[in-house]
């Protein structure tokens, strides 16, 4: 993924997975439904224990399932391509380090149950809103995969032992 790809990226995904809750509250089936709450129970205990990889492959499933309840193949096919992408930068945000990033990771898992909720009302509005909030809770750890901390350089110490092997 190149820099220009990126950007693309941010702005196109709020734009997508917005589009896809809202056909996805007013299109889903009863069976799509049951099947993301599924998905959605199972993203929820390898979060919480901490499963990374697994979880990050499970909120993958969950917002591709969300694409399939919109019943859009316009939509279906940007999304699946954009969710390779995400998925891949999202690897850090189910790898918490710290208090604030474990907190985000719950909030994560509560965002996807008050999506559900707003797909299975059949409130478009409240879904949008819903995703947006969503994307706006990842979009800050998925930059740090982008643009991480620097890492430390003690010039100092490594002048002192220019001759060590």
């Amino acid at each position: 993924m190149d820099i220009a790809t990126m950007r693309v990226f941010f702005q196109t995904a709020p734009l997508v997975y917005c589009s896809i809750a809202r056909q996805a509250a007013e299109n889903r089936t009863s069976r799509q439904l049951a099947e993301l709450k599924d998905i959605q129970m199972r993203f929820s205990e390898k979060a919480k224990e901490g499963e990374a990889a697994q979880a990050g492959l499970l909120n993958h499933a969950f917002h591709e399932q969300i694409g399939h309840m919109a019943r859009n193949p316009y939509l279906l096919a940007g999304l699946k391509r954009m969710l390779v992408d995400h998925t891949r930068l999202g690897q850090t945000f189910f790898a918490p380090q710290s208090e604030a990033d474990k907190s985000r990771v719950v909030k994560a898992v509560e965002q996807h149950d008050a999506m559900i909720s707003a797909v299975e009302a059949q409130e478009p509005a409240l879904a949008t809103d819903l995703t947006l909030q969503h994307w706006d809770l990842s979009r800050d750890q998925l930059e740090k995969y982008v643009r991480p901390d620097p890492l430390p350089l003690d010039v100092i110490s490594m002048k002192d032992k220019r001759n060590a092997l």
